[in-house]
């Protein structure tokens, strides 16, 4: 016996519960749209200009896409959203580099790979620059931001001097190597392995 209810079919005629039918409708690029967009991003991320800009030409490509919309209308609002956004202080690429070199730093990230990271976030490589010196001037004792990142992830990888004595010459090499991947240069991961805690 069919039911006498009905399902409402979604609008696109896929069936109910398909994974096309749970798909959104992406909402027109408006000013007031990407502005919320923007708002609510800068929330809940710290982000540099350039990932909000990503974040927001996929928001109009997406409405170009599904409404028709002009993507260059839309570029030029984003564009104009950045250039607020910088002049307000809401975006601080050189603040942002500064804050990810440090807390990089304390996990023990190389400085190879910080440069690599926060280029991949969109900082231009004078913020990057400055945030790896005020790095190195807070750096306890004149001790090399690279030395004391080596010796933070051998400490936390058990590696080095943090391994057991009756196996540590045996692991040396590897160890090494360990370091190398993680970034760190011969010379500072030689010094970490070589040396005592």
């Amino acid at each position: 016996m069919a039911s006498s209810r009905r399902q409402s079919q979604p609008p696109n005629g896929a069936p109910p519960g398909s994974a096309t039918s749970r798909r959104r409708v992406p909402r027109r690029a408006t000013a007031r749209h990407l502005e919320n967009v923007a708002l609510g991003y800068l929330a809940r991320f710290q982000a540099t200009a350039r990932s909000l800009e990503r974040v927001l030409h996929r928001r109009v490509a997406a409405s170009a896409r599904h409404h028709g919309t002009d993507t260059d209308q839309g570029r030029a609002l984003v564009a104009d959203l950045i250039a607020r956004y910088l002049r307000a202080g809401l975006l601080d690429d050189a603040a942002f580099a500064r804050a990810r070199a440090i807390s990089l730093h304390g996990r023990g990230i190389s400085t190879r790979s910080i440069i690599a990271r926060l280029a991949e976030k969109g900082v231009p490589r004078p913020e990057i620059d400055a945030a790896l010196a005020a790095l190195a001037e807070e750096a306890p004792d004149d001790t090399p931001p690279d030395l004391a990142a080596a010796k933070r992830t051998a400490r936390r990888r058990r590696l080095g001097p943090w391994r057991g004595e009756d196996v540590r010459a045996e692991r040396r090499e590897k160890d090494l190597a360990a370091l190398a991947r993680a970034g760190f240069s011969y010379s500072v991961a030689k010094s970490v392995i070589d040396g005592e805690r």
